[in-house]
């Protein structure tokens, strides 16, 4: 069991990993996306939201992720003592169509493969992704953590009004068009639309030595704007492993998102998802309340007993890479970086304790 660090794209420089290294990281997952480009920022979440209530605008789809560029990111990573295991999240310009069934979608499917041969050529072993048309959209802000630490969450309500067009994932992708007429789906479409990227991707995948861990939907509500979403419930999961039998059809495994999804038991299916070797990576953060009314809290004071999914993972021989996913943000002049510590320190304890 090893412990990582996620970098979000725009925070990928000398210091940052340095400082990953120094909280006790030998892993990292790197986002290339930049999910907030053109909106202020305050540590990893954006101050204020942008186009149509989202983030900021998708990149260009003509810029695929090259050996070249791979490479140069993978020597700044190591030479600070760091292993990059995953990428975290396709650019929704890269693959827009595919999400919506739009008429790119076959050359899409065919850059997706691309792309994936250069990220097994450079060596990362994993590319994390989120099948979701809304994407991870609906979340406040608020005191909510302990002694006051700001963090997100939701608070009782789903907005279902539909996508502006030219949204795709929460961020605007001009080159989306009319995505609203695409959206409205239902989940049986969704799914047929899952299905043809893992049957595109999986075999490029599986020769390539790369994993495709699946992220479960964020918030895990049954539609969002009016979409229809994938992995909300727990069994969902078994379902994505169900269409491939693979190595490289895996899971992205975010405690937090599955803790919020009612009536899940996330110790049995830590254990049983570790022993089968379907973990890729694994997002740690703590949460109280499901959905649609649940808030972030400390790593430490949440429903989730951390100290107990760490033993399992222990238990079955996990030798995979947990990494922080959000933490509140502490009331001092580096609120970002201190919370992030805060969750190292308290993961590394756990790992050390066994």
């Amino acid at each position: 069991m090893k412990l990582g660090f996620g970098i979000y794209r725009h925070q990928l420089e000398r210091d940052n990993l340095r400082f990953a290294r120094q909280c006790g990281a030998t892993h990292v997952v790197v986002h290339l996306v930049d999910y907030f480009k053109g909106l202020s920022m305050s540590g990893d979440q954006p101050i204020s939201g942008g186009f149509g209530g989202g983030w900021g605008e998708a990149g260009d789809p003509n810029q695929l992720w090259t050996f070249e560029q791979l490479r140069k990111i993978r020597s700044l990573i190591e030479s600070e003592g760091l292993v990059w295991h995953a990428i975290e999240n396709f650019d929704p310009a890269h693959w827009y169509d595919v999400l919506l069934g739009g008429p790119k979608k076959e050359v899409q499917l065919q850059h997706l493969c691309e792309m994936i041969e250069a990220v097994g050529a450079v060596g990362v072993p994993v590319i994390g992704y989120n099948f979701s048309l809304a994407g991870v959209y609906g979340r406040s802000s608020g005191e909510w953590a302990r002694g006051g630490a700001r963090a997100v969450g939701m608070a009782g309500s789903v907005d279902q009004e539909p996508m502006p067009d030219g949204m795709i994932w929460n961020m605007r992708c001009k080159a989306a068009g009319k995505s609203s007429a695409l959206t409205t789906v239902d989940a049986g479409v969704l799914w047929q639309r899952l299905e043809d990227f893992l049957a595109a991707c999986l075999p490029v995948a599986e020769r390539c030595g790369v994993r495709l861990a699946a992220h479960p939907d964020d918030p895990p509500v049954p539609r969002l704007r009016d979409t229809p979403r994938l992995v909300h419930r727990p069994e969902l999961y078994d379902r994505l492993l169900a269409i491939r039998s693979s190595d490289s059809n895996s899971l992205e495994f975010c405690l937090g998102t599955l803790a919020e999804m009612p009536d899940c038991d996330l110790y049995e299916l830590t254990e049983r998802y570790a022993r089968e070797n379907k973990i890729a990576y694994l997002h740690c953060r703590n949460v109280c309340g499901t959905v649609p009314d649940y808030k972030e809290v400390f790593i430490d004071e949440g429903a989730i007993d951390m100290a107990r999914i760490v033993a399992i993972l222990k238990d079955c021989n996990y030798d995979g890479v947990l990494i922080p996913d959000h933490a509140p943000q502490m009331s001092c002049a580096a609120p970002w970086h201190s919370g992030m510590a805060y969750t190292m320190g308290y993961l590394k304890a756990l790992m050390d304790s066994l």
